[in-house]
């Protein structure tokens, strides 16, 4: 197995249409990427916040590098910021091939909107580890 690879960007929303119509369209990448990343042993998070995307992914660097430039070649992403990339010891999101919260979620929004934090790795990668936490409390009391 190859060394563990990570790489966190934010991109802007080049998705046209109302809300709804958004909300599908996230729906359908999510769909996609659980079962790609699930596949390549990639897992991530993704937060879709204030119009823009914050996402990490962690895995074989070969099939993390792949993975991404298939997210640089997406027409729904533009200003795609790289915020940090090179090797991990540890994945973060080993139980998710791809956590998610998206705009509905207030508390993310008014709390540290992702176009604040767009160049800040740090704070990026808090948040989604973050979700990550939450979700995994919410879903163990919810099978509990």
């Amino acid at each position: 197995m190859s060394a563990l690879y990570q790489v966190l960007y934010c991109s802007r929303n080049r998705m046209s249409g109302g809300s709804k119509l958004v909300s599908d369209n996230i729906e359908t990448i999510l769909a996609i990427s659980r079962q790609n990343n699930a596949r390549d042993q990639v897992p991530g998070g993704l937060i879709f916040s204030d119009g823009c995307f914050a996402q990490v992914l962690e895995g074989p660097m070969d099939a993390v590098v792949a993975a991404f430039e298939r997210i640089q070649c997406d027409e729904r992403h533009s200003e795609v910021i790289v915020l940090r990339s090179g090797p991990i010891q540890a994945r973060s999101f080993a139980d998710w091939s791809m956590a998610f919260t998206g705009s509905s979620d207030t508390t993310l929004s008014s709390q540290l909107p992702i176009s604040a934090v767009s160049e800040d790795g740090d704070a990026v990668l808090a948040l989604l580890k973050s979700v990550v936490v939450r979700e995994t409390e919410w879903l163990r009391r919810r099978v509990n």
